[in-house]
């Protein structure tokens, strides 16, 4: 089939050159991507063969220009693939990694190539190079050793079948975590099974029941379903049952199991990482990140556990007594009870819930109230725009403004669950900011993708208190790509290492927990009352209620992740042998034979937070550190905003993140903040 001309071209004759997405079928996706891999390397082959002298200009930088039409192929498939997924997409997504693969290597082995980048780079003391330009010189010559480049032939090959590989297992494993979620139902036709179960929920379980021609109450893995069936079902062999469910994904020895591929995933990462010369795959992933090293992460997540693991003893140790006396018997609490009788225990210690405070979530106030908070503090307006083509009729549409009206962005946001669609939160670059050749800005695109509750016949869609948490974290990862403004893409936004990009996220959901913030984010969908000051006071209060669990939790999985990447030798023992032992440190809650959490642990085995997941710890020291700044001069002070938006949001990794971090902050992070937030220390 040839390749759609609509794919390859450098226009899509869109507003603002958007997505089309309404004018392909998935069979052009294929020869799309063999005809831009293709083109790709035509044009790294023109630079490779050169005739003039290696320079910044026409080796770096036109190296950096290269591959658009393929990465905007690819983007626009992997990212369609996590959104509405259906049987053809999965079946495509191999050949079209292959060829993904294929090309990487041909270009990061061409041998022509990294001669020219490293004469560049040798005379790079001459070159007088602007920070940015020097950062994009020095991450061209990383990437090429990293991908292989100073290996020997035979090695070469080696490092070529074994990416190939690794790509293909990364697919493999999130279709097998798809198909498995997809599947998994709890159907009950019993109105007494819905006992403890809010109104609103059992509304949504009815309509999912009916979305699926039957009766009854469908609870499925969806967010916005098992979360609130585990916080409230008093069925607790129906909560037992869902939470086993939920703890097998990718783990039920069938066509969709994942175990074998983590083998061979952290097998092929060691090899790699040896044949590079580091001894594991951390070692070879954090060079390049702030931490630097394993024992440096580890040095952090031991503090983390020093600090916080007493509070988390306590804070379960409270749940127990609570639910005995409750139940009125000895009950020995399990992980399938701890939401349900936290939440329980919270409601009676401070006098909210997430039912008290739903209603006063409504999901278009909330986005409103988002938005004037970008507003507030970076002057930038979201106006919506119904032109821009979709790929989901529920999604929306904005440009972002800035102050003085100019187009900074695109915003798409997709709020809620269907089938075909991963489960979770997260932020997709489908454009990275970047200025071309003569000087002009290309403004980014961005999709906010969540699951949120459906709204039902009787009432809109309705935040918690966490999902509204969410909401925040991924409109912070969408200001990083919204304010970028510098020159190369691979450096835009987002485009920093794993443990500084949670930093602008995570920071948002400080406001979630400021009085001024809830005054003008809260309001009741029906009466359209504010939220009453003593349960905003509640909510504050309650905000860091079993913080010490919380942040043992992460530190579990950040462990887990360390310990499967810092492998020496081929792995071939149980998998959930060794997830239990690797996480046992900052285990608070019984391990449950028979479930894993690896089988189903995207993040690390089929996203980019392989030796990373640390990030969103070593984040929140970053982030509470840098709320401070705001919390001593005022939460929407100007010029810290401007400050924040100038130093952090806007310089993407156009230099080192330690340098960005000490020019808005004066000064290194330290840990105290975060204990001190988290109730942890005074």
């Amino acid at each position: 089939m040839t390749a759609p001309t609509s794919l390859l071209t450098e226009d899509f004759r869109t507003p603002f050159d958007t997505i089309p997405f309404d004018r392909w079928s998935n069979a052009q996706y294929l020869p799309a991507a063999a005809e831009a891999a293709r083109r790709w390397e035509d044009e790294v082959n023109a630079i490779a063969d050169n005739p003039h002298p290696p320079a910044f200009e026409n080796t770096i930088v036109a190296l950096e220009r290269s591959g658009k039409l393929l990465k905007k192929v690819s983007s626009i498939f992997f990212f369609l693939l996590g959104v509405r997924a259906d049987d053809e997409m999965m079946r495509l997504a191999q050949p079209v990694s292959d060829i993904l693969s294929e090309s990487r290597n041909n270009v990061y082995l061409n041998p022509r190539l990294f001669a020219r980048i490293k004469a560049v780079y040798n005379s790079r003391a001459s070159l007088h190079l602007s920070p940015e330009d020097a950062t994009l010189l020095q991450n061209t010559c990383d990437a090429f050793a990293d991908n292989g480049a100073n290996l020997a032939p035979e090695a070469q090959e080696r490092f070529r079948r074994l990416s190939a590989e690794l790509s293909r297992l990364a697919i493999t494993f999130d279709n097998n975590t798809l198909k498995d979620k997809n599947s998994c139902e709890l159907h009950l036709v019993d109105k007494k099974s819905l006992s403890g179960i809010p109104e609103s929920i059992c509304e949504a379980a009815a309509e999912e029941a009916k979305n699926r021609n039957k009766t009854g109450w469908i609870f499925t893995l969806s967010e916005p379903l098992y979360r609130p069936f585990m916080q409230y079902a008093d069925d607790r062999q129906l909560r037992e049952t869902l939470y086993r469910a939920r703890l097998n994904v990718g783990n039920n020895n069938n066509e969709s199991d994942n175990k074998d591929i983590i083998r061979r995933i952290v097998d092929i990462r060691t090899e790699i990482a040896q044949l590079l010369g580091y001894e594991n795959y951390a070692a070879c992933v954090l060079k390049n990140s702030m931490a630097k090293t394993p024992e440096q992460v580890y040095r952090l997540l031991d503090r983390l556990l020093e600090a916080c693991r007493p509070a988390a003893v306590d804070e379960y140790r409270a749940v127990q007594r609570f639910a005995r006396e409750t139940e009125k018997r000895e009950i020995n609490l399990m992980p399938w009870d701890w939401s349900y009788y936290s939440e329980k225990l919270k409601t009676a210690g401070f006098d909210v819930s997430d039912e008290m405070t739903r209603p006063y979530f409504e999901l278009e106030k909330a986005t409103q109230s988002i938005f004037r908070l970008a507003n507030r503090l970076y002057g930038i307006t979201f106006r919506e725009n119904t032109c821009i083509p979709v790929y989901h009729p529920e999604v929306r549409t904005y440009e972002a403004l800035d102050a003085d009206g100019r187009h900074l962005a695109i915003l798409y946001i997709d709020f809620f669950p269907r089938p075909g669609k991963q489960s979770g939160a997260w932020m997709s670059s489908l454009r990275a900011q970047r200025r071309d050749d003569g000087g002009a800005d290309h403004r980014p695109h961005a999709a906010i993708v969540m699951n949120f509750t459906r709204p039902t016949a009787t009432r809109p869609s309705l935040l918690t208190f966490d999902e509204m948490r969410t909401f925040l974290h991924e409109f912070g990862h969408a200001l990083h790509d919204i304010l970028s403004d510098v020159s190369y893409e691979s450096l835009a936004g987002t485009n920093v290492v794993r443990d500084f990009v949670e930093l602008p996220s995570q920071i948002m959901e400080n406001w979630l927990e400021e009085e001024a913030f809830l005054d003008m984010a809260a309001e009741h969908f029906l009466t359209r009352e504010k939220i009453p000051p003593r349960l905003v006071q509640n909510l504050i209060r309650a905000s860091r209620f079993n913080a010490g669990y919380a942040c043992c939790r992460q530190v579990g999985f950040a462990l887990l992740d360390m310990a499967w990447h810092t492998l020496r030798t081929p792995f071939d023992g149980s998998v959930s042998e060794f997830e239990e032992k690797a996480a046992a440190a900052a285990a608070i809650l019984p391990h449950v034979p028979g479930t894993l959490f690896s089988s189903d642990f995207g993040h690390i085995f089929s996203g980019g937070y392989a030796a990373g997941y640390y990030g969103y710890k070593w984040a929140e020291v970053l982030d509470a550190d840098a709320f401070s700044v705001f919390k001593a001069a005022g939460i929407f002070d100007a010029e810290t905003a401007a400050s924040f938006r100038l130093n952090i949001l806007s310089k993407g990794a156009s230099e080192s993140p330690d340098i960005l971090y000490r020019r808005f902050r004066g000064q290194d992070p330290t840990i105290r903040a975060l204990l001190v937030r988290d109730g942890i220390k005074r």
